[in-house]
Parts: C-alpha cells; structure tokens; sequence
C-alpha cells in the first residue's frame, strides 16, 4: 500500500471507499497499529479501539461482554455495569443483560460491539464496515451512535462499501484503490465533483479495477 504523509484531524469523521482488494482494511489496520507499516511510522491516539466486521463475542452473557474492556482497563464491575447500562438501554440490549451473547443476533453483536467500545471512552474509533448484511433498523440504529459518538467529540474512521452511508456520515472520504490512496476531500464534493476519473467511475456506479 502506498500512502504518503495521511493524516486523521482529531474530532474528524473520516469514511474509506474502494472495491473489495482495495486495502481498506489494511490501511485501517495500519492506522490502528494493528499491523507494521514496511516503511515510515503510523502515529496513533493512545486511547483507540477497532472494531472488525466479523462482529466477534465472547462465551459470556451481554453483560459481561460490555464490560469486558472497562474490567479490563481495571474498573470494576460494579463501575463498569454503571457506564455501560445506558449505552445498552440505548440500543435495545438492557432486557438482554444475562442473555449468552452468542445467542444474538447480527444486529445485536453489531450493537453489543459498538457499546463494548465507545464504553471505552476512546479518543478514536476505527470501524469495518460496522453495518455489514445489517437490515434498515439496524443500521439506523447504529448510525445514529456513531453520529453521537462523533458529536461528543470522537475521531471516526469507518470502512464501507456503501457509497450512500459513506457520503452521509462521512466529513471526509478517502478513496483507496489497488492498494493506493487515489482521491481524498470533503465527503459531499468527492461524490459530487470527484477530480479523477476512477473515481468518478467508482461513485456512479461503473467497475474499478
């Protein structure tokens, strides 16, 4: 992958674009210090979280994997319980606090994983494509966090392969290629007025190789 000089501002809702192979996800894992750059230096918050897209859950009820990272940082469990019962009133969860989380449905882990995180309180938050095979409902609902999580100040960078969400919920978009970081800008005039043909190919539609 080549990307040179990217920066993230903080506070910023960044969404990334591209056909599969493209190197979303690596680029994300990069910037999420997940994996090594083979050249250059990756700077991140010291308070992030990623979120994959295969919506992983622990062997443990709701409950206890909502709090599993606030218990983890050291709160206890009584602390933990206390911060993150709001957050699953929020999204439909809190009549489902004992309930085995891999019982769930796609939905629910998707919500369930969302609150795990921005429990966390984190500074940054890296998402892959966070409302995957989501049905409306779903996505709605988590639209709207990220939407609050966004308005209280947390810097955002999502994958997804839907144009419209990304244009919606994006500031800014990044457009990924082949590995290469083809266009980037405000959200609105990348789709409306993008300056390179594979990207104006890619945004109505056409197939980008």
């Amino acid at each position: 992958m080549s990307v040179e000089d990217l920066q993230v501002p903080q506070g910023r809702f960044v969404t990334v674009i591209g056909p599969s192979g493209a190197g979303k996800s690596t680029l994300l894992k990069l910037l999420a210090g997940l994996e090594e750059p083979d050249r250059g230096e990756v700077l991140t918050a010291k308070r992030a979280v990623f979120l994959d897209q295969d919506r992983t859950v622990l062997e443990r009820s709701v409950l206890a994997n909502a709090t599993f990272g606030l218990q983890l940082s050291g709160i206890g469990a009584k602390e933990a319980r206390r911060k993150v019962l709001p957050w699953l009133e929020r999204v439909g969860l809190a009549g489902k606090l004992s309930q085995p989380a891999p019982l769930l449905s796609g939905g629910e882990r998707a919500r369930l994983g969302l609150v795990r995180a921005l429990a966390m309180e984190p500074e940054v938050v890296f998402l892959d494509e966070p409302t995957q095979a989501l049905d409306p409902g779903n996505v709605a609902l988590v639209e709207d966090l990220l939407r609050e999580a966004h308005g209280a100040g947390k810097t955002i960078v999502m994958v997804t392969h839907n144009l419209y969400q990304a244009r919606r919920l994006g500031e800014e978009t990044w457009f990924l290629l082949n590995g290469e970081l083809v266009e980037k800008g405000p959200s609105e005039l990348l789709f409306s007025s993008p300056h390179d043909k594979r990207t104006r190919a890619y945004v109505i539609g056409e197939m980008v190789y």
